[in-house]
């Protein structure tokens, strides 16, 4: 059982807000790519920059890999989505958050040296969207709030009586 953090009420709102919020990204973001006909990660990991573009790439070359990353983005973001939105499982969803983020972040990252993706919009030289929220999430981790506003709470109590 976790230690027992006393929240303000603002805090509370603030942090189960930034949960929410997060969870709301990714799972539209995996409803959109589960319902584009034919929607596809291939693109996205042939164009990648950086230093583990070689790996990112390789992914392409043989359609089962490529399927099954296809599979784990959409029903990655949909579960992750769900799971922070409603405050489910969120531990394991704000961890394997972190892990996808990075997995992006990457993939393109916004470094000046290389040249790339440095003037496209939510990047700023080292600092993009992805590692904004990736920071929210950690900061989420440190800072639980869904045993107290989502649906952990119930689960919680369900598994401690």
């Amino acid at each position: 059982m976790e230690k027992e953090i006393k929240y303000s009420t603002g805090q509370l709102w603030a942090l189960t807000l930034l949960r929410v919020l997060i969870g709301w990204h990714f799972l539209y973001e995996g409803l959109i790519k589960f319902y584009t006909p034919g929607w596809t990660a291939k693109a996205y990991l042939q164009n990648t920059t950086g230093p583990f573009a070689p790996l990112f790439k390789s992914m392409t070359e043989s359609e089962t890999v490529l399927r099954c990353v296809d599979l784990m983005n959409e029903w990655g973001l949909i579960l992750l989505g769900l799971g922070l939105f409603l405050g489910i499982c969120s531990r394991y969803c704000k961890i394997f958050g972190i892990v996808l983020l990075l997995f992006y972040y990457l993939a393109y990252p916004p470094f000046a040296s290389l040249g790339v993706n440095v003037h496209v919009e939510g990047s700023y030289w080292v600092v993009n969207k992805n590692l904004i929220e990736m920071a929210a999430l950690f900061l989420l981790c440190w800072f639980p709030s869904s045993h107290i506003t989502g649906l952990d709470y119930f689960v919680r109590r369900f598994r401690f009586k």
